[in-house]
């Protein structure tokens, strides 16, 4: 074929309808995969749907200005507490926005969302979304295995806000476990013990140690 040859008109609709076809039919795919209804969480101005895992902890978290909080800035976190959705997802979509905000001269600076975990008693367990330096985008096993996959931050550093607002989507389907932290992917990781819940609450967290606080708003679940 002679390189320098302009395609003919015939042959310019002919790649034009084709990449049409391409774009509906990939829009087709992704609608039915995200056929489920998205709702929110978070109703803007109470905390209905959600309690702390350890009723002592109530105070602990509050809304203002349309967004969940804990922590003050001003006083140190005394121990790690934990406000939970009371229904339970098994496979699903979540996003949300979140900002943590703190000094980590005074101790540690962290946070997390829990999903498809357990309560028992006082204690929650299960797969987290971290949330900090040195954890940003990792998928940790609260009190059962700690660490599973750390995070790849070697696009996400480059635009993610550290005490800012940032978001982030959690996606589960069957045992796959996807991260994304301001559309980047951060974590990919395959369940491979089938004894570990596939459902389970959803929950945010703040951690104990420095004079920190931690929001989030704009919370929603597509259930797949």
């Amino acid at each position: 074929m002679n390189a320098n040859r302009k395609p003919s008109f015939s042959e310019s609709n002919v790649a034009k309808r084709l990449l049409t076809l391409v774009f509906l039919l990939g829009a087709q795919i992704s609608v039915f995969a995200q056929s489920g209804k998205t709702v929110s969480l978070f109703d803007g101005k109470t905390l209905t749907g959600w309690k702390t895992v350890d009723p002592a902890h109530a105070s602990l978290w509050f809304v203002k200005d349309s967004v969940i909080r804990s922590g003050d800035g001003v006083k140190k976190i005394p121990e790690n507490t934990y406000l939970h959705t009371v229904k339970e997802y098994g496979d699903f979509e979540f996003r949300c926005l979140f900002r943590l905000s703190g000094d980590p001269k005074t101790g540690m600076i962290n946070s997390g969302i829990q999903y498809r975990s357990i309560l028992e008693g006082k204690k929650i367990i299960g797969y987290q979304a971290d949330i900090g330096n040195g954890f940003w985008g990792d998928i940790y096993d609260e009190h059962r295995r700690e660490k599973l996959v750390g995070g790849d931050l070697s696009v996400l550093r480059k635009i993610l806000k550290e005490d800012g607002w940032n978001s982030y989507i959690i996606r589960c389907k069957g045992n796959r476990h996807e991260l994304y932290i301001n559309g980047i992917k951060t974590a990919d990781y395959i369940e491979q013990d089938s004894k570990i819940p596939n459902k389970g609450v959803i929950a945010v967290q703040i951690h104990s140690g420095g004079v920190a606080q931690v929001e989030f708003r704009d919370l929603t679940i597509t259930e797949l």
